[in-house]
């Protein structure tokens, strides 16, 4: 998707997208762009500060492309002066460039779906968001969520991010709300925060699932991580917004006390006999769970076709999402049962002759290997065997961490690649094993996923951790075709001799 976009026969002036030229210059914008390369007659582009180099480099290339306003802070309006101050390109200065980009990109697309939601959290993003949009389209209501998956409902197309830049992301609403898409939930990544990409998104209601470590190639610290996801609550969801909040995560009471701080209303969910919405009981079967509620007094029994116990916590988030944004809680709590699993989110890829079941699951986090491990293990009557690896190019320190929450519960652990990308693989298997040294090490992820089930006996079962929905592996620069779930499907179908 292209990070420059043109509407055509669509033109606005600087007022009309709340910019402020130096001069009191004014231009005619026909499109936005944050690469140079997409520039085009009359655009608007917005060079940015980046991790390595600075938007304000490209400023030139920008204006010679024929750039009729240039957005960027003070850093890059000195880097860029001298080509500046030759051209007759309006030039707005911000402290925040990335927030003001994200507010006149909302001004510049116009639409959103009526009704929006973001969810934030370590884990339990796209399942928080995927099962409120079920929720909503249950009700009879045409929605979608956006996230790491791309775009999924009532409307879809893929995005390369789960929180994309704010020309796509604002692109996308407005498609969306064209095609007749009234409600929309979103995932809220930690960068997508930091950068302010969320910012000119009119939301009704925000969640938060929990918090623990990851992203620590890109935050300086735990707190700075932290921070950024509560920008949801401080900054992007407003005053007369609700918050909903798990208070069963440590971090849900600070965010409490943010969204109220704010004037915010609040809605929890958890385990708590306070929790609004009250988790009071699970029972686990080999397919699902059926868990016990409170809400307003009432008390509830409802299924869930759901593996895992942590999934109740997400649906909690979701429903509560959905009441926050004007649904009746009794007509949110009736059409829980019929929830569906979330590709690549503790789904269920296979099934041997013998009864042993094989799940696919995102867990690329210590955390959420321990909550995925955990959850799973009420479902099955024998062995837990798990299967991790690491993504290269990220946070180093999570690795033994994942290894040691693979070793601390599991039964049999299997240490195999991930997406090295342009680390050395066999570094990083090192690692994760430096957390789990009884761990099997096969490198090679489909032999992984092969011996991982032929492992597996009658009431046993086989999680593959790290790379869920994901339908490639990146080593070095090249993403190669590769499907866990599909794997999965091939190594049974090969081992129990019905494969042709």
């Amino acid at each position: 998707m292209t990070r420059g976009q043109r509407v055509d026969g669509t033109t606005k002036s600087l007022s009309e997208l709340g910019l402020t030229a130096r001069g009191g210059r004014d231009a005619t914008v026909t499109g936005l762009a944050v690469d140079s390369r997409e520039v085009q007659d009359g655009f608007l582009f917005a060079a940015l500060p980046g991790t390595r180099v600075h938007g304000g480099e490209f400023i030139q290339y920008a204006l010679r492309m024929g750039a009729a306003a240039i957005l960027t802070d003070a850093e890059g309006a000195r880097i860029a002066a001298e080509e500046l101050e030759a051209s007759d390109a309006a030039l707005i200065v911000a402290a925040e460039p990335r927030q003001a980009l994200a507010m006149t990109a909302a001004l510049w697309f116009g639409a959103q779906p009526e009704v929006m939601a973001a969810v934030t959290g370590t884990n339990g993003k796209t399942s928080v968001a995927t099962f409120t949009r079920m929720i909503w389209q249950e009700l009879g209501l045409r929605a979608v969520n956006l996230g790491t998956t791309g775009v999924e409902g009532d409307w879809h197309t893929p995005l390369k991010h789960t929180t994309p830049e704010p020309i796509t992301l604002h692109r996308a609403l407005a498609q969306a709300a064209r095609a007749g898409v009234d409600h929309a939930a979103m995932e809220a990544s930690s960068h997508g925060l930091d950068q302010r990409r969320l910012d000119g998104v009119h939301l009704r209601a925000a969640g938060f699932t929990n918090f623990s470590q990851d992203h620590l190639d890109y935050h300086a610290s735990f707190e700075d991580y932290f921070a950024a996801k509560a920008g949801l609550f401080a900054r992007v969801l407003p005053e007369d917004g609700t918050a909903v909040v798990n208070i069963e995560d440590a971090r849900g009471v600070d965010i409490v006390a943010m969204a109220q701080a704010r004037g915010q209303s609040v809605l929890t969910v958890g385990r708590e006999e306070g929790a609004d919405i009250c988790l009071m009981a699970q029972r686990f079967d080999p397919k699902g769970q059926e868990v016990r509620l409170r809400h307003a007094g009432t008390v509830r029994q409802v299924p869930l076709n759901l593996i895992g116990g942590f999934q109740a916590e997400n649906v909690l988030v979701a429903a509560g999402l959905a009441i926050a944004c004007g649904a009746e809680p009794e007509d949110v709590f009736a059409v829980l049962p019929r929830l569906e699993t979330v590709r690549g989110r503790m789904q269920l890829a296979a099934t041997r002759t013998n009864g042993a079941t094989v799940f696919v699951d995102y867990a690329h986090t210590p955390g959420a290997v321990e909550t995925a491990l955990q959850a799973l293990r009420p479902h099955v009557m024998g062995r837990l065997v798990a299967i991790v690896g690491a993504g290269g190019d990220r946070d180093r320190g999570k690795r033994p961490l994942m290894g040691q929450a693979a070793a601390a519960h599991a039964d049999l652990v299997i240490v195999t690649d991930d997406n090295p990308r342009t680390e050395d693989p066999a570094s990083i298997r090192a690692a994760v094993r430096d957390g789990a040294p009884e761990a099997i090490e096969v490198g090679d992820r489909a032999e992984a996923i092969l011996r991982g089930v032929d492992a597996l006996g009658p009431g046993d079962a086989l999680l593959i951790c790290g790379k869920g929905h994901e339908t490639g592996q990146i080593v070095g620069d090249t993403t190669y075709p590769f499907d866990d779930a599909e794997q999965a499907s091939v190594a049974v179908a090969a081992l129990d001799g019905w494969a042709s």
